[in-house]
């Protein structure tokens, strides 16, 4: 196989560069209307925090300063979200996008108040008409696990290709697509590999991008070439739909606007809600 034809880059690398994507990034309109908001919401005033001879710790209520949304939409699906989250009793999980906060709490009292990285807004790579956001209201843990694999979802592929001038080629899960040097990439023994002139099969490597001249391949979902080992820390705590509470490599990124969607937590405290959150627990996230 000829080295100089093929280039491969690490996914883990481009996930951390995409992981430190500044806060700025998010939109700043309808200040009016948030500071409306926010005064709405306010008014009750701030929930005492006890202190530690008290025995009881709570979240506090105040609604920040700095929110910002992209819609008076947006700010109304948050206000909602929050008035949910705000009602909420028993155990359960509260998780503020705009704080980048998450509180574990049991009736009154606070268990765990831990900082988050959370999605960072901004568009999808072209071709998705959406944002890198997470879903307001209510979620539940459907389950969790330890040393979890991530599956990248098409749109990695894309945006990787767009920052590197690439084209996007997709390869069947069953047949051949021939490459720009007329060698033949498929899958065999759930491991994408191209066979060359004398029909040898050479795997890939599983933990990088498949780049061949000026295209980048994406392999099927479910073969080894689509699992990623460590993007996702030590444990995730599944909420549906793709979306997860989890651990990171990148411990720098906590408290920052920086995933696709899901919320980022520090070792200690993402073992914390592994081995203290049951399965079924609520969830309410502003």
């Amino acid at each position: 196989m000829s080295s100089n034809r093929i280039r491969s880059a690490s996914v883990l690398t481009i996930l951390s560069f995409a992981a430190a994507a500044a806060a700025s990034a998010q939109s700043q309109g309808y200040e009016t209307f948030r500071r409306e908001t926010a005064r709405a919401l306010s008014a009750k005033g701030d929930k005492q925090t006890e202190d530690s001879n008290g025995g009881t710790a709570r979240r506090s209520q105040t609604v920040e300063g700095d929110y910002h949304f992209i819609s008076r939409k947006d700010s109304l699906d948050w206000a909602n979200a929050k008035r949910l989250a705000d009602k909420s009793s028993g155990f359960r999980v509260i998780v503020s996008l705009q704080d980048r906060h998450v509180w574990v709490i049991s009736d009154e009292d606070t268990l765990l108040t831990a900082p988050a990285a959370t999605a960072k807004g901004t568009l999808t790579a072209s071709g998705w008409d959406a944002r890198f956001k997470t879903p307001r209201g209510f979620r539940s843990v459907l389950d969790k696990s330890a040393h979890p694999i991530w599956q990248p979802p098409d749109w990695l592929y894309v945006e990787t290709a767009e920052e590197n001038n690439l084209h996007v080629r997709y390869i069947p899960q069953n047949g051949v697509i021939k490459a720009s040097d007329g060698r033949r990439i498929t899958v065999r023994d759930n491991v994408v590999g191209v066979i060359d002139d004398d029909g040898e099969f050479a795997a890939f490597p599983t933990n990088l991008h498949i780049i061949v001249g000026e295209d980048l391949f994406v392999p099927p979902m479910g073969t080894e070439n689509r699992r990623v080992a460590g993007t996702l820390g030590k444990y995730k705590l599944n909420l549906g739909e793709g979306y997860m509470l989890h651990g990171t490599p990148d411990q720098n990124s906590i408290g920052q606007f920086a995933t696709h969607g899901c919320v980022r937590l520090r070792d200690e405290d993402i073992e914390w809600l592994y081995e203290n959150i049951p399965v079924g627990t609520k969830v309410y996230i502003y």
